[in-house]
């Protein structure tokens, strides 16, 4: 096994740090490696085993594997062991370790023990690559994570909006959804999209949007798909406003129809308020901002998906 460890002190309390950690269904928007997180199994108590699949970048593709975790709050230590590990990467385990310092600061270290496949020199050195990129990346957004936690949660909103089609089929009304390469034929504020997806229901895909202003707007995402169900995904390149945006397309069957409700989380960036709207503006005033430009998009999305699933969608217009 190869073994290597990182570290970070953090001016926050090791008990602050413990909860970030310990909740990994925050990690897409607390850490930008992490693509999605699913809890499989959860623990009994506050503490204890849990399982979790998880979605990550690595280099340029998208992994997944299941860890099983061990909770350790009194100890304010946190292990974890892939259950089945992707290739290259033949097993992988570690610990998220925090200690207190006298400042009232945290240390933490975070280890990896791995072994390759075949124990190939060139591939050791690619998750040798890939483990350090995000264990940096980790480290340093839960640095700010904790240490600009009342900023974060001011500049941070969740909001959905849903539909009801009456009528409509939830398999035709999740094959629009899943078909955003098909997006700049059926709806009006897509002009393009790269769509590609290497393994089954993970997409990587990059769009260009425009406003009602008639600005165009490139973003990248990783979608991971749960066949006619829900299909959740991360921004990868955002709009200049944003910090971080994940979200997802929910499709559930009802009487009388189907209803499809898109969700959003964005994390506005203090530092671009005022270049992107102005002297004067405020992290709130971007929260709205922000939340009116995604629901308008969405909004569109959910109607035309509407019209799809009841047999009544038209092309866009100039397709």
């Amino acid at each position: 096994m190869n073994e290597v460890r990182h570290t970070i002190t953090v001016a926050a309390a090791p008990e602050t740090l413990y909860t970030l950690l310990a909740d990994a269904t925050r990690w897409p928007v607390d850490f930008r490696p992490t693509v999605h997180v699913e809890q499989l199994e959860r623990p009994e108590q506050d503490g204890g085993s849990e399982r979790i699949r998880i979605w990550a970048l690595a280099g340029d593709t998208v992994k997944t594997w299941t860890s099983h975790r061990e909770l350790d709050p009194q100890g304010l230590r946190i292990t974890f062991r892939q259950e089945v590990s992707q290739p290259p990467v033949a097993a992988m385990s570690g610990a998220w370790r925090l200690t207190a310092l006298a400042d009232g600061g945290t240390e933490i270290a975070l280890d990896h023990r791995y072994r390759a496949i075949d124990d190939d020199p060139a591939t050791l050195a690619w998750i040798a690559g890939v483990t350090d990129r995000n264990s940096r990346a980790e480290l340093a957004n839960l640095k700010a994570s904790a240490e600009q936690a009342d900023t974060r949660a001011a500049g941070r909103l969740t909001f959905e909006d849903t539909i009801m089609v009456e009528g409509g089929r939830s398999a035709d009304a999740y094959a629009f959804l899943y078909e955003a390469s098909r997006w700049p034929d059926r709806l009006p504020h897509v002009s393009r999209m790269d769509l590609t997806e290497d393994e089954e229901g993970v997409q990587t895909m990059e769009m260009d949007t425009i406003t009602a202003a008639g600005d165009r707007h490139t973003t990248k995402s990783v979608r991971v798909c749960f066949d006619g169900e829900r299909i959740v995904y991360k921004q990868t390149v955002l709009p200049p406003l944003l910090s971080a945006h994940t979200g997802q397309w929910r499709v559930r069957a009802v009487d009388g129809g189907v209803t499809i409700t898109s969700e959003h989380t964005v994390v506005i960036d203090p530092a671009a308020v005022t270049s992107v709207l102005g002297d004067g503006a405020s992290v709130a005033g971007a929260l709205e901002f922000a939340r009116n430009a995604l629901t308008g998009n969405s909004r569109i999305t959910l109607e035309h998906a509407k019209a799809f699933a009841q047999g009544n969608l038209a092309p866009a217009p100039g397709s």
